[in-house]
């Protein structure tokens, strides 16, 4: 018990670490006033921290669009109903959205991984990805910058639109088992 709480306290320091960036930009939002351009741009819905979770009602609310940048699990989750990844979050002064599937310790290798299952999981956020475990479900994109990275998709990837597939990932041993597609 005292080692899950160690490595649970190295994972959230090294997450708030990570994440200290995020709420210095908190009074930036992109507007052309903030940045000098001529033309205005959409404020993100938030700029944010980690939400670490081990339950799956913690792990709703984390990627809710009144969550948190980062959804990290502390163990499997399973759920019968779809999921939706919602919601515009700015990471390092960008669009950002993660669902971390793994924990890590201070040097950034990854301690444990684990597996999410849902028979649906939707991506409306902006440059989202599945990091560092296992998702069990066909995943739908409708946003920009989707990536699976040092992850497994066990189903397929759908794209709702060929500029979504376009701007896909799959990096650092990002793997799907199933199709990668766009369906209309």
């Amino acid at each position: 018990m005292r080692k899950i709480a160690l490595i649970l306290a190295a994972f959230t320091l090294t997450l708030l670490i990570g994440c200290g960036n995020a709420n210095k930009n908190a009074g930036n939002t992109g507007t052309a006033a903030n940045t000098g351009n001529t033309a205005a741009t959409a404020a993100p819905d938030a700029v944010t921290s980690a939400s670490v979770v081990d339950n799956g009602e913690a792990f709703k609310k984390a990627i809710s669009k009144d969550g948190t940048w980062i959804a990290a699990t502390l163990k499997d989750l399973s759920f019968s109903e779809e999921l939706v990844l919602d919601g515009q979050f700015i990471h390092k002064e960008e669009p950002a959205r993660k669902i971390a599937l793994y924990t890590q310790d201070a040097d950034h290798n990854i301690t444990n991984s684990f597996k999410l299952t849902a028979p649906k999981l939707t991506i409306r956020s902006e440059n989202a990805r599945i990091q560092g475990g296992t998702f069990v479900g066909d995943v739908y994109v409708e946003a920009d910058g989707f990536a699976v990275v040092n992850a497994t998709i066990e189903g397929n990837v759908y794209f709702s639109d060929d500029k979504y597939q376009a701007t896909y990932s799959a990096a650092d041993q990002g793997k799907v088992t199933g199709v990668t597609e766009v369906k209309k």
